[in-house]
């Protein structure tokens, strides 16, 4: 495996750590009760730590089809979420979520910048990277 390779997989490994270190700084530090939707979206980030972190280890890149599938399928979720809280159509037809509402924003930072957005953020440069060291293992063939 190539060097850069083995740097897209740590790259990938640091970004799902601090998402995962940044949710649970919020609802264990903070208290932040996490929503239904911030459960989904940790359900497909916490395991990409260990995945990534195993992957690193091995110095297996071949796990990429993996990350951009757990990465997708998450984004995809944190984006319906951040639309929830953003977009005034989808917010006032928000199905019920649970105890906390998935509408609330516990942090709004600079107007845009809430936790579903900082997941979301983190999906996308996993899955970015993940299909980046794909086209790098099609051209180590």
């Amino acid at each position: 495996m190539s060097k850069k390779s083995e740097n897209m997989l740590l790259f990938m490994w640091v970004v799902s750590l601090a998402a995962t270190m940044g949710s649970l700084f919020f609802s264990e530090i903070r208290h932040y009760e996490p929503c239904e939707l911030c459960w989904i979206q940790r359900i497909f980030m916490y395991p990409l730590v260990l995945i990534l972190g195993i992957a690193y280890v091995q110095k297996n890149a071949r796990i990429a089809v993996t990350t951009a599938t757990f990465s997708v399928i998450g984004g995809a979720i944190s984006l319906y979420h951040y639309g929830l809280q953003k977009v005034t159509f989808l917010s006032e037809n928000a199905p019920a979520c649970g105890r906390v509402s998935c509408t609330g924003e516990y942090i709004n930072i600079f107007g845009f910048i809430t936790i579903p957005f900082l997941a979301l953020t983190a999906f996308i440069l996993i899955a970015i990277t993940s299909f980046m060291l794909l086209r790098v293992l099609k051209e180590e063939k």
